[in-house]
């Protein structure tokens, strides 16, 4: 798993997504629209795209009215992470992975508070471990609350309650999530080592083709709007 952490068992009675959108989305409302509105950007959005930034510490969200536009919105601050530049390979490794993903589920009864889980492995995480002979590339990758993780993104509970509603109310068919090494939009990317598998650089190409829509932010602040 990843620093974005594990959706892990729930306390108490079960509360569904809706029950938690409720409960929170009159406060993450509150807090985002001041963000939404300098964008030109509607809340909810029709899209939304979140960028891991993982040299820098930071998840980025932009968002799209129906006009298909993306606009930078804010940055979170990763409050917890584990494992370095690369792509997660196996089980236990405790690397974030890098690509692009998608959200599966919305667990709004997780021991991290709440968490969003990417569908990894995806068809190339699979694709790769199959041409490398690898068995178990591992799985549950969240994005979560809290401050420790494993593997998983901890974005802090605040922070997961934006991030859980904002995914709800927009569809998690329109949510995309894009996974760096760094922010590649300003950087090169990591100098491959004797260990790095030789596909790594095509998907450094890929990732850094995806970030073409995606204005970088004037200066990546954590919390900035």
């Amino acid at each position: 798993m990843l620093f974005l952490g594990v959706a892990a068992c729930s306390q108490g009675a079960k509360k569904t997504v809706d029950d938690r959108v409720a409960q929170y989305g009159g406060g993450v409302q509150k807090r985002l629209a001041p963000a939404f509105t300098a964008a030109a950007i509607p809340y909810p959005p029709a899209k939304i795209c979140l960028i891991c930034l993982k040299q820098e510490g930071l998840l980025q969200l932009h968002a799209a009215g129906t006009n298909g536009q993306f606009r930078f919105i804010k940055s979170y601050p990763i409050l917890a992470a584990s494992g370095g530049p690369g792509p997660k390979l196996r089980e236990g490794d405790r690397q974030v992975p890098e690509g692009l993903y998608r959200l599966e589920s919305l667990n709004p009864n997780s021991a991290f508070h709440l968490a969003l889980r990417l569908n990894y492995p995806n068809e190339f995480d699979r694709e790769k471990a199959k041409l490398d002979g690898r068995k178990n590339p591992g799985s549950d990758i969240m994005i979560h609350g809290n401050a420790v993780s494993i593997g998983c993104l901890a974005m802090g509970d605040p922070a997961a309650e934006e991030l859980f509603v904002l995914a709800a109310r927009t569809g998690l068919r329109n949510v995309q999530v894009i996974l760096c090494p760094v922010d590649l939009r300003r950087k090169p990317a990591p100098k491959p080592d004797s260990l790095t598998p030789p596909w790594v650089p095509q998907l450094y190409q890929q990732i850094r083709a995806e970030l073409i829509p995606y204005e970088a932010e004037p200066a990546a602040r954590p919390g900035g709007g």
